[in-house]
């Protein structure tokens, strides 16, 4: 991954930021499932994970002709009047590396009830003594709202960046350009 580009959302007083990244995001992840071939990554490098928000910036990584090919296609089709899209980059020779994954929490205790009692032939009332309301694992790591393109349900993609490491880690990137072991430059 020695290249890069970042794609910012403008501001706009019409239409919520975070909504623009959520469709910007949706569209990238289509493209990545098309192509297929893990070799793209994202970051967002003016995430705040006190707010938490994960800021204006989506940063692509990949090798220059795995970003050519990207940006070759229509992926930014309808996007190019709420972002800026920067120029393919080197990355800096100083950068550092992170990991960027993400996280799903089990926060949702009346689907963990259906599920208990549906995999363990229990009623609902067995289900609900076993999981309390309690149980919810709530996340404080910066999300996007996104929508499934098979179900059609909304969801929350929580990005949980690691921590810096001076030398990177390959692998593949899954189809949000996202890994739980592979970094991404960090700069």
């Amino acid at each position: 991954m020695d290249c890069y580009l970042d794609v910012v959302v403008r501001e706009d007083p019409e239409v919520n930021g975070h909504q623009i990244m959520a469709t910007l995001f949706t569209k990238l992840h289509k493209a990545l499932v098309l192509r297929a071939r893990g070799d793209i990554a994202v970051s967002f490098p003016e995430h705040d994970p006190a707010v938490p928000t994960l800021g204006p910036r989506l940063r692509v990584h990949a090798t220059e002709r795995a970003l050519s090919e990207l940006m070759a296609g229509q992926w930014l089709s309808g996007m190019l009047d709420h972002v800026d899209v920067g120029r393919l980059s080197s990355v800096p020779s100083q950068a550092q590396y992170r990991a960027v994954r993400r996280v799903q929490a089990k926060s949702n205790p009346e689907r963990l009830r259906r599920r208990l009692a549906k995999r363990h032939t229990l009623t609902a009332e067995e289900a609900r003594g076993r999981i309390p309301d309690s149980a919810a694992n709530l996340l404080r790591h910066p999300f996007l709202q996104l929508r499934s393109v098979s179900t059609g349900e909304a969801f929350r993609l929580f990005v949980h960046h690691g921590s810096l490491v001076s030398a990177p880690v390959t692998g593949p990137f899954g189809s949000y350009g996202l890994s739980p072991t592979a970094t991404v430059p960090w700069f």
